[in-house]
């Protein structure tokens, strides 16, 4: 497998201030601007997309670093699909899978 090609998540972690009106505007554009680049929310502030290849996830951790707001504390980390497939995960709420369609196909 050629390096450029490895299947990646990217999770991004945020504490966006939203005392004001204005401060809340800006995180929900955010959070929105995330969904818009085809990330799912995993948990509150924190969100996760599924990259095909390494040059997907540095282009989408590139369009990430132009839409952070000036206020807060955003964490972009990346994953194998390996890595991800370890994560365990403990709840007493339901399993919310992340839908991943480009894996559906194989």
């Amino acid at each position: 497998m050629l390096s450029g090609y490895r299947l990646m998540w990217l999770i991004t972690l945020f504490d966006l201030p939203v005392s004001t009106k204005s401060e809340r505007k800006r995180a929900t554009h955010f959070r929105n601007q995330l969904l818009n680049l085809g990330f799912q929310m995993t948990q509150f502030s924190v969100y996760m997309k599924y990259c095909p290849s390494t040059e997907n996830a540095e282009s989408v951790k590139e369009k990430i670093k132009k839409i952070v707001p000036k206020y807060g504390n955003v964490k972009v980390i990346q994953i194998t699909d390996k890595q991800f497939g370890n994560i365990l995960h403990l709840s007493s709420q339901k399993n919310n899978a992340i839908h991943n369609e480009q894996l559906a196909l194989f």
